[in-house]
């Protein structure tokens, strides 16, 4: 559910028609709704009620606005983040130290120090290498890193390839059959307080059941551990629960999540940690858009929209797909090839779609969009960047200004020899 609904033939964000959106800040524009931000956060965490004192930590990567993680934030919401700048971005939100876990496969020797430096709950290490380089600049502090080691369970997530992260020949992890060997290693070192296990295989997961095949390889794991004499007293499930993109589509619900982690788990005796990221700000946003001009195709007229790939990267990196609706209610079709204004042939959201019948100058919106949308935006074409608003009830603000080309340019410099 969430709280994008049409009143009198308008679309709303909550109480907020979105034609004033469009008026006050242009468009594009991404919209965000709190109040399905904080829905969604609330169903979550009682998905998880059978569960003692969970850590739940919003996976900074999905959606890193301010405003967001701040909603989060006030819902008991850790942070998951995969680097310096997510970091400080959890901070800034008031994301407190004890509720920040530090997941990625290649935090510098930097980063790592920012992370000592904070305080953080955990390390998630990827490698032996990172747990060495790790426990040396902690011990060199008198400190022991508290961390967790990240399992590569070799269970295929059944996702998009490029958002699949568990499978045996993926980045991330250690291989099952040598975590054994590596946690031994570096539960040694003087540096580490490793305690922990995570893991994570993937994103946009339609099915429940590699989820628990790769938990159950973990709970074997963790029981060898312990019998070896080593402490386990969290393991880090990581996230990856999917949404509809489509209407009518169905997902595993957070009660139906939380009743097979309870199940799977219920003889571990550890703490448990969460990283939700699109399933509580996917459906929490919509990227606003205005069509430029219809033109005519040789098949299909392409339907041009002043959004493109550099504002909502998803279409041409996954061939994935988004919900467009008008923001006036219209009963009239037509088959379009939606498409934005880049100079890429991959600039197209859509092809031959059954879509609203628009014209140049109406309004529409690409629906579950505040998930990996403007956190990915780029200004190829010399767009400039996107800007963000936040709507609770009948208020809206400005979460994250428009930077146009002109912004980004006057951080450019021309060296002088080139006069």
């Amino acid at each position: 559910m969430d709280h994008f609904t049409m009143k009198n033939g308008i679309l709303h964000a909550e109480d907020v028609p979105l034609p004033a959106i469009a008026e006050a800040v242009g468009t594009p524009v991404y919209v965000y709704s709190q109040a399905t931000l904080e829905r969604h956060a609330r169903v979550f965490r009682e998905g998880l009620g059978a569960l003692d004192d969970p850590l739940i930590v919003f996976a900074v990567k999905a959606n890193p606005n301010l405003a967001v993680l701040r909603v989060l934030q006030r819902e008991g919401f850790g942070a998951d983040v995969v680097s310096g700048g997510e970091l400080r971005r959890a901070l800034a939100a008031g994301m407190v130290p004890d509720k920040i876990i530090f997941s990625g496969v290649g935090k510098t020797r930097a980063e790592l120090e920012l992370g000592l430096d904070t305080g953080i709950a955990q390390f998630n290490i990827e490698s032996r290498e990172e747990g060495r380089e790790l426990a040396e600049l902690a011990h060199a502090r008198g400190e022991r890193a508290r961390c967790a080691l990240r399992i590569n369970p070799d269970v295929d997530a059944g996702t998009h390839e490029k958002i699949s992260t568990g499978k045996a020949d993926n980045k991330f992890g250690v291989p099952l059959h040598r975590a054994a060997d590596a946690f031994a290693e570096l539960a040694a070192l003087d540096g580490l307080a490793l305690e922990g296990l995570a893991i994570h295989i993937g994103s946009q997961l339609a099915d429940l059941t590699p989820l628990e095949t790769a938990f159950e390889k973990v709970g074997r794991l963790l029981g060898d551990l312990r019998a070896s004499g080593h402490t386990i007293t969290r393991v880090d499930l990581g996230g990856g629960i999917g949404v509809p993109y489509r209407a009518g589509e169905s997902y595993p619900s957070p009660a139906d999540y939380g009743a097979m982690v309870a199940r799977v788990t219920r003889d571990w005796g550890v703490q448990l940690a969460f990283e939700p990221g699109r399933v509580i700000a996917g459906n929490a946003g919509v990227l606003l858009t205005r069509v430029v001009r219809v033109k005519s195709g040789l098949s299909s007229p392409f339907l041009i929209v002043d959004a493109a790939m550099n504002d909502l990267a998803r279409p041409a990196l996954y061939g994935a797909w988004h919900d467009f609706e008008p923001v006036a209610a219209t009963d009239q079709r037509m088959t379009a090839n939606i498409v934005g204004p880049i100079c890429e042939t991959g600039d197209t959201f859509a092809t031959d779609r059954d879509c609203p019948a628009l014209v140049a100058g109406d309004l529409a919106v690409f629906r579950t969009a505040g998930a990996y949308g403007a956190t990915m935006a780029s200004s190829y074409n010399s767009r400039g960047f996107v800007a963000e608003v936040l709507v609770s009830g009948s208020d809206f603000a400005v979460v994250a200004d428009r930077i146009d080309a002109g912004a980004i340019m006057d951080a450019e410099r021309v060296p002088e020899w080139l006069g």
